[in-house]
């Protein structure tokens, strides 16, 4: 079964999608096609996506789901118009809040990604500490930051920092292990100081295998003796000098920012 779900927002829509995409991952057996429709805040707009909308009914013979995060009353009134299974993320708790606040919303749009928000400056000093160091280049840096990610080549250091940044606001930096580190005792030199803020990252030999193909074909980087030989390396560098790590194999980077994130007991930064 396929079902396409359109996701419409006046602004990014990045909250509408999230919600989306966490809900109906819990049927599995569906396949859900995603229409994502940002920057949707005018009559003419909202016209056309009720046309849209109504095709895809028309051709599809089942009705679309929407998720939406429109500000506007009057225009969310006409979006629903279309024929689909609508969820309209704003009054579902704007309502009871309201009740519970004893005052209206604003109705502004954009709110949360608001630049006069000091999360959105803390949010782009973040993200520009992860790209001074990212690769283990920016190594003057490391005092400043909140958590140092370890691990062989394409294990998930640099997305994880990213979404560490972006989504907790934190100063995430990573340094790649090479074959001369796994020879030591101790952390390599640039990170041995800061060991309490050092996590590791593993992942299964065949899936790094997959990954690093796909970047460097027929290479001995990417085959499947090397991938083996550097991350059973790897994990008994972190056993030895007693660094935490995680499996990236099968784990998303939600899932890994936030056990990073739990076990180093730092706090989101932005709101």
């Amino acid at each position: 079964m396929q079902r396409t779900v359109f996701i419409v927002s006046d602004h990014t829509g990045l909250t509408a999608e999230s919600v989306a995409r966490s809900l109906l991952a819990q049927f599995e057996s569906v396949s859900f096609r995603y229409v994502t429709r940002p920057f949707t805040d005018t009559e003419e707009e909202v016209h056309n996506l009720v046309y849209e909308i109504n095709s895809t009914f028309e051709r599809e013979q089942i009705r679309p789901i929407v998720f939406s995060t429109l500000a506007n009353r009057a225009l969310y009134n006409q979006l629903k118009t279309a024929p689909a299974l609508h969820f309209d993320l704003f009054s579902t708790y704007l309502g009871a809040l309201e009740r519970e606040l004893g005052q209206p919303p604003t109705g502004r749009v954009g709110r949360l990604h608001s630049i006069n928000d000091n999360g959105y400056f803390t949010r782009i000093d973040a993200v520009d500490f992860v790209l001074a160091t990212d690769d283990g280049i920016g190594e003057r840096h490391y005092q400043m930051a909140d958590v140092i990610l370890i691990g062989v080549s394409r294990a998930g250091k640099t997305p994880t920092c990213l979404f560490l940044g972006l989504q907790y606001g934190l100063r995430a930096a990573n340094y790649p292990l090479a074959e001369g580190d796994f020879e030591r005792d101790a952390l390599p030199e640039p990170v041995r100081a800061y060991k309490d803020k050092v996590f590791g990252l593993t992942i299964a030999p065949g899936r790094l295998h997959q990954i690093r193909t796909q970047r460097r074909p027929n290479s001995r980087y990417a085959s499947l003796e090397q991938c083996e030989y550097e991350v059973r390396r790897a994990e008994q560098l972190f056993r030895r000098v007693g660094v935490p790590y995680f499996d990236t194999t099968s784990a998303s980077i939600e899932e890994i920012a936030t056990n990073i994130v739990q076990s180093a007991g730092l706090q989101r930064r932005i709101g």
